[in-house]
């Protein structure tokens, strides 16, 4: 499995960004989802997932209330709407493919992982 994901850019304090990653060469139906984020503070922080019917999501602490998880298997891809967003999310944000259907905070259970995309919000 590739994953691209795309969607990070410059935003200030209060904006929204939407990320997506999307998968080629395998599709990741059958497969949860996860969003983690990168900065020189936290080596890996838990941002989200999904499982692969998209009926089961979770979200860290930091993020509940503003950040939004979904996935359209049709089109192989799962997306990230963050709102509301603050300096303390500026990081590189990476999506990763589970090993199982359903996903959890642990990113030992995430097998294939993308390049990654920054996220930057300016005070």
């Amino acid at each position: 499995v590739q994953l691209q994901a795309c969607g990070g850019g410059l935003v200030q304090t209060g904006g929204s960004l939407k990320l997506s990653c999307a998968a080629s060469k395998r599709p990741f139906s059958n497969n949860a989802v996860g969003w983690f984020r990168r900065t020189p503070e936290k080596e890996r922080e838990f941002v989200a997932q999904i499982s692969w019917r998209g009926d089961i999501k979770s979200y860290g602490d930091s993020v509940k209330g503003r950040f939004t998880i979904s996935r359209d298997n049709t089109k192989n891809t799962v997306y990230l709407q963050m709102n509301t967003l603050n300096p303390e999310d500026t990081a590189v944000y990476y999506c990763a493919v589970s090993r199982t259907s359903y996903g959890s905070s642990d990113s030992r259970q995430y097998a294939y992982w993308g390049q990654g995309t920054q996220v930057t919000v300016s005070s």
